[in-house]
């Protein structure tokens, strides 16, 4: 059964000494320390004679609440002396919590943080792109040093293991581009255009990007925990031991994987939309499916397919960056992997977002409208 420490108070000749007995140590002194902070007698003595064993807390508990009440203590044997020398000499005033600062302070210090941290990521993510190609270069002099099993193992869980997923996604898309398209048309007597909004806006804008956000949180996480897990595990450390780059072995047949599928998975999502699309033009507006099909080709000009077509890589090639570089910054736990990876996906769907809008800009300045 545990032992507490409990205390006692006598006075003679009116001097109160408060007599402390029991063990002074962290596992037995949670009853005292309370029942001392309570105490509102006026106190000259501290005996600790009949306490032991004492340890650092024990000792801190005694100095703080002698030094409370201005007492002395008596009883001391040579290892509690040393403690509560130690624990004198290392007291502080200094508050526990330090001095809040002002909201309007708090605010601008944040956001100078996370605008000093954007600008370091940014410039980490351009040297990771710089060592990429010269990588590259390097695997172009040497073509013998190209990784062609892993390109196409990686080609396949990138793009050939999307395909059930991007597809039921696009073409569900499909159906609800057709069916709110319809029912807003059919308000001017043009249903027929639900041709022209299908085609149009999933071969031009969503066909590829929302095939960018799936490979995102699909391909992306998964290149940044993988990596993250082979640098947690010192797999990478050691591939560079035997002489073997990481980047040849690892990081350049997933940036040409994601670049060479995404066209092929966008191309793919586009179809399967128009499909959808069909679909519900069959059942709701009474145009034929092979009808809705012949007619897409007519109302749908080239320029909207070759746009989805350029956009495509560049997606392509960001989400992979993003996803390697992030996994190629995990240290320490993993903890560390988690974070990492949600922060691949998180940073693959914005510049993914923002850079189409960039093209969306580009091309309608060309004429591509």
């Amino acid at each position: 059964m545990r032992e507490w420490a409990e205390y006692s108070l006598d006075e003679s000749g009116g001097r109160v000494t408060v007599t402390i007995t029991g063990p002074l140590i962290v596992s037995s002194i949670g009853r005292l320390d309370p029942e001392l902070r309570k105490l509102s007698d006026s106190v000259q003595f501290v005996d600790i004679s009949g306490a032991s064993p004492i340890d650092t807390v024990g000792a801190w508990v005694v100095h703080r609440f002698a030094a409370d009440k201005g007492a002395e203590i008596v009883g001391m044997d040579d290892k509690a002396e040393v403690l509560l020398e130690t624990v004198e000499q290392s007291g502080a005033e200094a508050p526990v919590a330090p001095k809040r600062k002002k909201i309007f302070g708090r605010v601008t210090e944040h956001v100078g943080i996370k605008v000093i941290e954007f600008g370091r990521g940014l410039l980490h993510n351009i040297a990771f792109l710089g060592a990429i190609l010269v990588s590259m270069g390097g695997v172009l002099l040497h073509p013998r040093r190209f990784r062609t099993k892993a390109l196409v193992r990686q080609m396949e869980q990138v793009g050939v293991s999307s395909l059930p997923i991007v597809g039921l996604m696009s073409f569900l898309i499909g159906i609800v581009i057709a069916q709110q398209g319809a029912v807003q048309l059919q308000q001017f007597g043009a249903e027929t255009l639900t041709v022209n909004l299908v085609g149009r806006i999933t071969l031009r804008e969503l066909g590829v990007l929302m095939t960018a956000i799936m490979v995102a949180g699909r391909s992306g996480s998964a290149f940044a925990a993988q990596l993250g897990t082979m640098k947690l595990t010192e797999e990478i450390d050691a591939m560079r031991t035997i002489g073997v780059s990481p980047m040849e072995a690892l990081i350049i047949p997933r940036i040409l994987a994601a670049v060479i599928m995404m066209p092929l998975l966008g191309f793919y999502a586009c179809v399967c939309a128009v499909i959808g699309g069909a679909v519900i033009g069959d059942v709701l507006l009474d145009i034929p499916f092979l009808t809705f099909l012949a007619r897409i080709q007519e109302v749908v000009p080239p320029t909207d397919f070759w746009v989805g077509v350029v956009k495509a890589p560049v997606f392509g090639l960001i989400i992979a960056l993003a996803g390697c570089y992030q996994g190629m910054q995990v240290e320490g736990n993993a903890e560390e992997v988690g974070l990492r990876t949600t922060a691949a996906v998180v940073q693959a769907i914005f510049m993914v977002i923002v850079v189409d809008a960039f093209f969306a800009v580009f091309f309608s300045s060309i004429g591509w409208i």
